[in-house]
């Protein structure tokens, strides 16, 4: 399965916006958050600099939010169309991530909401979570720490 990416534009506010009460309600709902329009609104709006929309054959299926700072990968948002879930696309998302960052020597960073099945994808990919809230996990893939022991 080819999966492109291109720039989210304001353009894509209304296939975001679908996409966010479609793949995160049920989520954010159980942990108390807003799901009121103008918090998902905010919340599509944050850093839409870094945010890419992900199409399988020129079909827009879901969003890919992240950043790369002086602190490493930071993965924002992934969110994929709840038809498309389950066909290997938010890994071969995250894997192309992490080996980036792997490559740079650099962490990888995300959060989760409790109770996400999202969470169970990430530990299979490496990740491991390093604080909590009543809402969420924080979850890192160190690549510092090993690059830091070969040059040793």
């Amino acid at each position: 399965m080819n999966v492109d990416f291109r720039q989210a534009k304001e353009s894509d506010i209304e296939f975001l916006t679908d996409l966010r009460m479609r793949t995160m309600n049920i989520h954010l709902k159980k942990v108390g958050w807003p799901i009121d329009e103008q918090s998902q609104l905010d919340r599509i709006l944050y850093r839409l600099d870094a945010a890419k929309i992900v199409s399988v054959e020129n079909t827009d299926v879901g969003l890919l939010k992240s950043y790369c700072d002086e602190l490493g990968w930071n993965i924002v948002q992934v969110q994929i169309s709840p038809e498309y879930q389950g066909k290997g696309i938010g890994s071969k998302i995250i894997r192309s991530i992490l080996e980036q960052a792997e490559g740079d020597g650099q962490d990888v960073t995300l959060s989760v909401l409790k109770g996400n099945p999202a969470k169970d994808l990430y530990r299979r990919l490496g990740f491991a979570a390093v604080s909590e809230s009543d809402a969420e996990y924080t979850m890192c893939v160190k690549f510092t720490n090993k690059i830091q022991q070969i040059n040793r």
